[in-house]
């Protein structure tokens, strides 16, 4: 058997699995991205209104 070259439709196929998998890699980013931003933001959230804080109970006495 010889070695052939790469058909054409190969080198087609290869560059449109290419672009797609770098467009859902962008997208599984984007995903990521944003619950590491929404998880972060959870820690720095401020009280709602009404509720007591410790500060709230250390400035009456």
């Amino acid at each position: 058997m010889s070695i052939r070259t790469t058909h054409e439709i190969h080198t087609r196929r290869f560059g449109r699995n290419l672009g797609l998998g770098l467009t859902l890699a962008g997208f599984i980013a984007v995903i990521f991205g944003l619950t590491v931003v929404k998880v972060q933001g959870l820690e720095y959230r401020q009280p709602a209104a009404g509720t007591v804080t410790v500060t709230d109970t250390e400035a009456d006495s």
